[in-house]
């Protein structure tokens, strides 16, 4: 295998968070911090968010719009981040990349959170139109992703199915198998 920086190479992304750990405002900045650098076509830097912190409204209304199966651990989570991308840009035309350019945000938010020793679980599983009227989000902005962020939790902690999961290796398609032609 080609060498990889430890920071990619340790990162994954687990179910079992802790469910008393808080980010301290210095952890939740520099995670902002560094999406806010991530690159972006023509610099539009079109990626919105919205923090929602374990015990706040945000977080509830967030985690009210999970499905089901995700709602079972990521209650745990010590926060709830809507990654967002604005549909438009500044002069009203259209950003064909928008969606490119939040997930580069959220990958380098996910590489900090892995330097500060947090976990990230990117979710996709959620109500999009109930996430949009429940945190009264504008019309131009699109939910397309939840992050969940904490430290790790126990995973003996999760329903046996997800412990399974936890504990078991993690695994990777081979490169020969992502390469075209």
């Amino acid at each position: 295998m080609a060498q990889l920086s430890p920071l990619l190479a340790t990162r994954w992304s687990p179910h079992a968070f802790d469910p008393i750990a808080d980010l301290t405002d210095a952890e939740v900045a520099s995670l902002l911090e560094a999406a806010r650098w991530a690159p972006s076509a023509d610099n539009t830097q079109p990626w919105r968010f919205l923090l929602g912190r374990r015990h706040g409204e945000a977080y509830k209304r967030i985690l009210t719009n999970l499905t089901p199966a995700n709602q079972r651990w990521a209650g745990r989570a010590s926060a709830l981040l809507l990654g967002a991308h604005a549909t438009t840009g500044p002069a009203g035309g259209p950003l064909p990349h928008a969606a490119y350019d939040l997930g580069q945000a959220v990958a380098h938010l996910t590489v900090q959170a892995t330097a500060l020793r947090l976990h990230v679980r990117q979710i996709a599983g959620f109500d999009a139109a109930g996430l949009r009227a429940d945190l009264e989000l504008p019309p131009e902005v699109r939910p397309h992703v939840v992050v969940a962020l904490g430290r790790l939790g126990d995973p003996l902690s999760l329903p046996e199915d997800l412990r399974l999961r936890e504990l078991g290796l993690r695994r990777r398609r081979p490169v020969a198998d992502l390469l075209l032609g």
